[in-house]
């Protein structure tokens, strides 16, 4: 079956069954280009509940179907690929949580997206790499504990006033990326601005131009006069920033800008979850009542 043949045989499937796909940006772009919508893990969450569709197919990580499950509860949320997890997610467990706040009793712990349900759930409120320095400025409280997500924490933490607890988590893609490799494709393009992740270490960041969230990504080039921009995220990013906006050269900041378990979700596998209506992404209703608190005290904060 050809690969044009399987996108419309999905299209029809997904007409027939009140179904909506929803890929994150860092996905493949046959997988983007097959998608009802594409974008960052709750602005399609947000994008499911807001939406008449019966089924959710949700082309990304294990962590974002379980967000889209939690603000979508009466709806069937499928995963085509289960093992695609999240290192970064999988750094931090309810039980290390606990163990932590105990430490810091009077902390607030604030919980980048990025993390599991059941973290969630031991959290007092959710952030995104677009507002998390809104959310700790905003949180009532001059002690925050920063999960799971290190590097995100120490740019949150150099735009504030509260005292940052950081954990050690971290993505391995984001933060394996160095300041050598940034500066030799500068090199190459002198001419270009460098937009990075705020996910990067943070020697990457503090080179970079426009520290940005991948809907950030976005708004800017809607915007930006830049003819050419390097940019420091995965590298799925670039086929969602070159379809909006066509006339700039975009440039991987790096050839290792490559997330594994992003890559694992195949037009077949698409296919195969639309049609046999599985494997569906459903959380415990404890945890679900627990998290999806804290996602909607973020929502209060955001207003």
């Amino acid at each position: 079956m050809t690969g044009e043949i399987l996108k419309e045989k999905i299209r029809y499937l997904a007409r027939e069954k009140n179904a909506l796909i929803l890929a994150h940006n860092y996905q493949n772009p046959e997988i983007q280009d097959i998608a009802d919508y594409v974008g960052d893990s709750l602005e399609l969450s947000r994008i499911a509940a807001d939406n008449s569709a019966g089924i959710i197919v949700f082309c990304g990580v294990h962590f974002m179907a379980e967000s889209a499950s939690l603000l979508s509860p009466d709806k069937k949320v499928l995963l085509p690929e289960p093992s695609a997890g999240c290192p970064m997610a999988d750094m931090a467990e309810p039980d290390s949580i606990r163990a932590e706040k105990a430490k810091y009793p009077g902390a607030k712990v604030v919980t980048y997206i990025n993390s599991s349900a059941a973290v969630k759930a031991e959290s007092d409120v959710i952030c995104t790499s677009s507002n998390a320095i809104d959310i700790v400025n905003r949180v009532d409280g001059d002690e925050i504990l920063f999960v799971p997500d290190r590097n995100l924490g120490s740019w949150v933490e150099k735009h504030t006033k509260k005292n940052v607890h950081l954990w050690k988590g971290f993505c391995p893609v984001h933060a394996d990326i160095t300041v050598e490799e940034v500066e030799n494709v500068r090199k190459s393009h002198p001419d270009s601005i460098l937009m990075v992740h705020p996910e990067c270490d943070p020697s990457v960041v503090a080179i970079a131009d426009e520290v940005l969230s991948t809907g950030g990504m976005v708004r800017f080039v809607e915007k930006t006069d830049a003819k050419s921009i390097i940019v420091g995220t995965e590298i799925g990013m670039l086929h969602k920033l070159k379809k909006t906006a066509p006339s700039i050269e975009f440039i991987s900041a790096s050839s290792n800008f490559i997330c594994p378990n992003m890559k694992k979700t195949t037009l077949e596998k698409v296919y195969a979850a639309l049609d046999e209506e599985k494997p569906i992404i459903k959380v415990d209703t404890d945890i679900a009542d627990r998290a999806r608190c804290a996602l909607r005290r973020m929502l209060d904060l955001s207003k």
